[in-house]
């Protein structure tokens, strides 16, 4: 892999780019505070903006790295107001695999705006960083997830039973890939 760390995106409809302390309100605003939102995360609820600033601190400093990907998901007629995020939650060097985490706030559901950003994501880590395989997963209580990963070419590989956990507990997890090569 051919790491370069966060770049700004831009498509037709967004922009994603690195986090600054300023989208602390707009994160917990959001979608940090929605418990609707992190319903199926693996992290809980933001209690207060202080906790969303405090995190976005923590991903700040991790800017420095050439092999962090972290973007905030901004609309660009809606300012530079922040309304979701994705990254690359997991990487695999001796594989080439990068593993893909999103949420977006529940205002934006239902717009296709989170699959445009997958897209995006997953053609800057093809082409620039050079990765061969693209995953993510979903539990499957929340089959729009997943939605979003099929209508950006990921394959369904299977569901591995009580293998994850989020914030209703023990689940199951439904994993979805691309290789570089069926793109």
């Amino acid at each position: 892999m051919v790491h370069c760390g966060t770049q700004r995106l831009e498509t037709d409809r967004l922009i994603l780019r690195r986090y600054v302390r300023e989208d602390a309100g707009a994160m917990y605003k959001n979608w940090a505070s929605d418990p609707e939102v992190t319903k199926y995360l693996t992290w809980p609820t933001h209690p207060s903006q202080e906790v969303s600033q405090h995190i976005i601190e923590e991903w700040i400093k991790q800017y420095s790295d050439e092999n962090y990907y972290h973007w905030t998901i901004v609309v660009k007629d809606n300012g530079d107001e922040p309304i979701g995020d994705i990254a690359v939650a997991g990487l695999k060097e001796n594989v080439s695999m990068a593993h893909i985490g999103y949420c977006i706030g529940r205002t934006w559901w239902h717009k296709g705006i989170t699959s445009e950003a997958l897209r995006a994501v997953m053609d800057f880590l093809f082409d620039v960083v050079e990765v061969n395989r693209i995953e993510a997963r979903h539990d499957p209580r929340n089959p729009n997830s997943g939605k979003v990963m099929e209508k950006c070419g990921m394959k369904y590989e299977g569901t591995l039973r009580s293998y994850d956990w989020n914030n209703q507990g023990i689940c199951d997890a439904c994993y979805y890939a691309l290789l570089k090569s069926e793109r």
